[in-house]
C-alpha cells in the first residue's frame, strides 16, 4: 500500500506530531531498584560495602529494649539554709566575759595598798586574801630560817602578825627595824592569820617617806623601843 504524500501533515500544511511510544516511558529494568535497609545499616555501623544489586531489603523495627522512654526521676536537692553561727557568738561572749573578769581581777590585785599591821581587816583595802604591803617592826628574837623560807613576826601599834617570807631577804634585814612586806594575809587552819610575803623592803622610797611622814616616824619610834628591850 502506497503512502499518500499528504499523510502526516496537518491541514495547515505542517507535519502532524508523532505518536508517543510506550517503550520510551518505560523504566530501565535495572536502573531503579529499592535500597535494602539491612545492608545500609550494616555499612553505616560496621563499615561494610554497599549492598549488591538484587539483594533483599530487610528493615528491622526498633524494640522496646533499644529505646528507654521512661521518664527520669529527678531527685530534688535540699536547699541549704544559712547556718547562724550561734556557737561562735557564744564562744566569743564567754571569751570576752572571762577576759574582762581576768583583767578586772588583775587590776584589783595589782594595786598594793600600804597597811600598818593594826589596820589589817579594819581599813578598806587591807582585806584578807588581797595583795597589800604591810608595815611593821621586826620583833626581837623572832627571825627563824627554814630552808628557803624565813619566818619572823612584825608589830605595829601593839598588833602583831607572823610572816612567812618565800624570798631571801636583803643583807640589811634584821630585827628591830621597820620593814615593808609585799604579799597577802592568809587564814590558817587553826583560825589564826599569817602574812604570806614574797618580798621585803628595808628602806622606803622617797615618795613614800614624803607622803607618809607620820607612819615613818611611828615606825622609827617602835624600832627604837624594840632595840631597848632586854
Amino acid at each position: 500500500m502506497s503512502r499518500s504524500p499528504l499523510a502526516g501533515r496537518s491541514p495547515d500544511g505542517r507535519h502532524a506530531p508523532r505518536p508517543v511510544r510506550d517503550r520510551q516511558l518505560r523504566r530501565h529494568p535495572g536502573r531503579y531498584r529499592a535500597v535494602h535497609g539491612r545492608h545500609v545499616c550494616q555499612s553505616a555501623q560496621g563499615g561494610q560495602a554497599s549492598p549488591r544489586r538484587g539483594a533483599s531489603l530487610v528493615v528491622s523495627e526498633p524494640t522496646d529494649s533499644d529505646l528507654n522512654l521512661a521518664p527520669r526521676e529527678v531527685v530534688p536537692t535540699a536547699a541549704r539554709g544559712k547556718k547562724k553561727p550561734w556557737f561562735a557568738y557564744a564562744v566569743l561572749v564567754l571569751a570576752l566575759g572571762a577576759g574582762g573578769l581576768f583583767v578586772a581581777k588583775f587590776l584589783t590585785n595589782a594595786i598594793d595598798y600600804y597597811c600598818n599591821v593594826d589596820e589589817i581587816g579594819h581599813k578598806s583595802g587591807c582585806d584578807v586574801g588581797r595583795n597589800i604591803r604591810i608595815q611593821g617592826v621586826v620583833d626581837k628574837d623572832s627571825i627563824e630560817k627554814a630552808g628557803a623560807v624565813t619566818n619572823f613576826v612584825v608589830t605595829f601599834h601593839g598588833e602583831s602578825i607572823p610572816v612567812v617570807l618565800s624570798s631571801k631577804p636583803t643583807g640589811l634585814f634584821q630585827e628591830c627595824i621597820p620593814v615593808v612586806i609585799t604579799g597577802k594575809v592568809v587564814d590558817a587552819d587553826d583560825g589564826t592569820q599569817y602574812f604570806e610575803g614574797n618580798e621585803v623592803l628595808v628602806k622606803h622610797s622617797e615618795n613614800y617617806d614624803k607622803e607618809n611622814k607620820d607612819r615613818v616616824a611611828t615606825a622609827n619610834g617602835e624600832a627604837a623601843a624594840c632595840s631597848q628591850k632586854g
